[in-house]
Order: C-alpha cells, then sequence, then structure tokens
C-alpha cells in the first residue's frame, strides 16, 4: 500500500513536471542543459517535455512597444531640436530571439541603441522643414491678417519618408535577432529651450508689429472722421452764420422802414418814438449804480427834466 501511494506520488510529480499549457498570447521554446531542443511551439493547448531535464521558455507573441526617451538632436541645418520616438514590434523568430537576447530586458535595450542611432543618423541628413512636414500643400491664410501671406518653402522628401527610412535601416539590423520591427513613429518634435524661446520671441514681435500697424490705422481713420465731423460743423456753422446775417439784415431794413415811417409821421408820434428810443438807449447803458453827469443841452436831461411834476 506504502509503496503504491510513493509510486503514485511520483508519477504525479513527473506528469506535473513533463506536462505544461501555451497560450494563444505565447510562444515556446524547450531547452535541455542550457540549449534548445525541438523546433518552438507556438499553437495554444497541452504540451509535454521531458520532465527535470527540459525546461520551458515562454516568450510573448503579441505586438510589444518600445517607447524611447526624448533626445536632442542637430539637423542637417544645424537646429537642435529634441525628437521623441516609439515603435511597435514582435517576435518573430523565437529559437533565434532565445539564442541572441534571451529575455525581453535585452531585447528592449538593443532595440534602443538600433533605433535611436538610426534616428539620428536620419534626423542629420534632413533639413528641419523636411521633419515638420509631409508635403508640399497651400498654406491656410488667416483672413484677418491681409498681408501675413505665407509660402511654403518646397521640400523632397517629407517627415513620412524620414520615419519609413528610419523603419527601414532598423530592420535590417534586427534581422539575426529574432525581431520584427513593425513600425516607427515620431512622437514629437521640438526646438531645445533656448531656440524656443527665440521663436516665441519673434512671434510676439511680429504680432506687435501688426497690432501697431492696426493701431496707426485706426488713428488715421479716426482722424479722418474728425475731420469729416469738423468740416460738416464748419458747413453747419457758416450755413446758421449766413442765414442769421440774412435774418439780421432783413430785421434791420425792416426796423430802417419803422423808423423812416415815423419820421415821416406827425410831430407828435416823431417826439413820441424819440422818448421811446431814449428810454431804450438810456436803459441799455445805466444800472442802478451809474452815475451820470448831464448837460442841460442833452436829450436825456431833457425828457428827465420834462417827466418831474
Amino acid at each position: 500500500m506504502r509503496i503504491g501511494i510513493v509510486l503514485v506520488v511520483l508519477a504525479m510529480l513527473l506528469l506535473g513536471n513533463a506536462a505544461f499549457i501555451v497560450l494563444e498570447t505565447e510562444q515556446v521554446i524547450k531547452t535541455q542543459f542550457g540549449k534548445p531542443v525541438g523546433d518552438p511551439i507556438d499553437s495554444p493547448g497541452l504540451h509535454f517535455k521531458l520532465p527535470f531535464i527540459q525546461k520551458v521558455h515562454k516568450f510573448d507573441k503579441r505586438f510589444l512597444e518600445w517607447d524611447g526617451d526624448a533626445k536632442e538632436l542637430t539637423t542637417k541645418d544645424k537646429r537642435f531640436i529634441f525628437v521623441d520616438t516609439y515603435a511597435r514590434w514582435r517576435i518573430s523568430d523565437p529559437l533565434l530571439y532565445f539564442q541572441r537576447l534571451r529575455d525581453e530586458r535585452r531585447a528592449q535595450s538593443r532595440l534602443k541603441d538600433i533605433l535611436e542611432g538610426e534616428t539620428r543618423n536620419a534626423i542629420a541628413k534632413h533639413r528641419l522643414v523636411e521633419l515638420v512636414r509631409t508635403s508640399n500643400r497651400t498654406p491656410a491664410q488667416d483672413e484677418s491678417l491681409p498681408e501675413a501671406t505665407s509660402v511654403f518653402e518646397q521640400i523632397t522628401t517629407g517627415r513620412d519618408e524620414v520615419r519609413l527610412e528610419i523603419l527601414k535601416n532598423a530592420r535590417s539590423r534586427t534581422g539575426d535577432l529574432g525581431i520584427e520591427i513593425l513600425d516607427v513613429q515620431l512622437k514629437r518634435i521640438n526646438y531645445v529651450e533656448a531656440v524656443r524661446r527665440k521663436v516665441y520671441d519673434r512671434m510676439i514681435a511680429e504680432r506687435r508689429r501688426i497690432a501697431e500697424r492696426y493701431r496707426s490705422e485706426g488713428e488715421g481713420e479716426a482722424a479722418s472722421i474728425r475731420g469729416e465731423i469738423e468740416k460738416e460743423l464748419k458747413k453747419i456753422e457758416s450755413g446758421a452764420y449766413r442765414e442769421a446775417q440774412e435774418i439780421q439784415g432783413r430785421a434791420d431794413a425792416e426796423a430802417t422802414e419803422i423808423y423812416a415811417s415815423a419820421y415821416n409821421a406827425s410831430a407828435d408820434s416823431r417826439q413820441f418814438y424819440e422818448f421811446v428810443k431814449t428810454m431804450e438807449t438810456l436803459s441799455s447803458t445805466t444800472d442802478e449804480s451809474t452815475s451820470m453827469l448831464l448837460s442841460t443841452a442833452g436829450e436825456f436831461y431833457r425828457f428827465l427834466n420834462n417827466s418831474n411834476p
């Protein structure tokens, strides 16, 4: 009984160590004393190996990610920029991958050397305008700034071509590593801090120049409007003055006619008219604080003297 139990336990241990499960997302290499044996296993399901002698090494079969750090690089036209890249890759030959790299940590390190080196080489062979543009499109114009006409420099190589160049050269260096680079993208391209400040200052200066032009045009338009207003005001004042003079002329003519009629009237009417005009003159030339020296031969004295009881 005891021997039977021991045999069952041993059989279970042997079976447990000999059987292994491969998932749909995995591919497996079996090694014996550190050396690969048999073909890679990439079909999911239950598989077996020699217990305690062979080992199983599992690798991911899915697309994997490589995300690089932003690096300061120099373009062909001597512009200093930060370039941030990322890539997608997969293990295409697990046996070769195991022999050359062993694990994903070493694969990531090797990819970093390859991709960053090819990115540096590609950036150094192209101008900045070729790295930020993809085509020779016509720039959209800002209708509010009619003077800000933009014309893009013509390019023969664009950002996509540079990216494909990096991908092609990197692939040629990873074929013997058992991995395949599926895609490379330039995630971000930016000026270094010192250059970026100069670019911002130039943009600010340009906007200020446009603002000053608009301000100058506005002041000119305001002066023109004020000139038109002054001209119209002078015209109105001139018309009013002319009309006032015409009214005054008609009034003087009518007054003259009245004076003539008064002088041509009877003696009593002339005396009354002289009296009224004298009183009007006296009222307009004196007030309560006025002191007067009157001659006995004057009209004022005569009328005043005659007015006493």
